[in-house]
């Protein structure tokens, strides 16, 4: 296995960082540019930005806050938010991203995933996975896919789906439960293992992670990186002390 990987996530909205419980209750949590900058100086491996409205909007991540973002960081950078196309995918590489994540679109014409592969590299097309625990025995993983920004629950079994993508193209997913989303309880390791189970690709853990200790349990659970948001914005840790912490616990990560 590489290093693994520490990822602060941008949720993004009105060009302003937000972070909530399950995707609602946003709260401002700063400048999207002024915080990548800080974050790649403690020596973050990557940045994520979310563009958390542009789907119910009905448009694309924007592009100012992109290339705002670009310019103040050198280590790679994906976005995502409102890509329903090849070409608009290629126009948020365009504006500074090194990787175009998908959700909703995804889902709803999974030929997104081969074209925007096909054209720009599977390393490129990053399948942004939202599960949530099923309400039933519909699906076989225990989890269901979920779309626009959770408020859709699709019916698709989650390791299933996960499946599907990487076949499609998709050369990493960005698994976020939404069940433990801006909780603080720790990720579910039990999500992790089954889309581990499914796909042979990178999968990089969001939902709940609040310090090293839940980070190592990821990781042991098959995640490769591990991807916080409100713990860096408010402050309890910074990336460089996590990062010790977590070598202290056995974890390789990079340098």
């Amino acid at each position: 296995m590489l290093n693994v990987r520490v990822i602060p996530c941008l949720d993004v909205k009105d060009g302003r960082v937000v972070k909530g419980i399950r995707f609602a209750n946003l709260a401002d949590q700063g400048d999207p540019a002024a915080l990548a900058r800080r974050y790649e100086r403690q020596g973050a491996d990557e940045i994520v930005i979310l563009d958390v409205s542009a789907t119910a909007d009905g448009r694309l991540a924007r592009f100012e806050t992109v290339g705002r973002v670009r310019e103040e960081i050198s280590i790679p950078l994906t976005v995502g938010g409102g890509v329903r196309t090849v070409e608009d995918g290629g126009a948020l590489l365009q504006a500074g991203a090194d990787r175009v994540c998908v959700n909703t679109a995804a889902v709803e014409q999974p030929e997104l995933l081969a074209g925007l592969s096909s054209r720009f590299g599977a390393q490129c097309a990053v399948l942004a996975l939202d599960a949530a625990r099923a309400p039933s025995d519909g699906c076989p993983s225990g989890f269901e896919v979920l779309t626009h920004s959770g408020g859709n629950r699709t019916g698709l079994d989650a390791a299933e789906w996960a499946r599907r993508a990487t076949e499609m193209g998709a050369g990493e997913i960005l698994l976020t439960s939404f069940d433990r989303d801006g909780t603080r309880s720790g990720y579910d390791l039990a999500l992790i293992g089954a889309i581990r189970e499914a796909v042979p690709v990178p999968i990089v853990a969001s939902g709940g992670g609040a310090h090293p200790g839940h980070m190592r349990a990821a990781v042991d659970a098959g995640a490769d990186a591990v991807l916080a948001a409100s713990i860096f914005h408010q402050g309890d840790w910074s990336i460089g002390r996590l990062k010790d912490r977590l070598q202290q616990l056995g974890v390789a990560v990079r340098r």
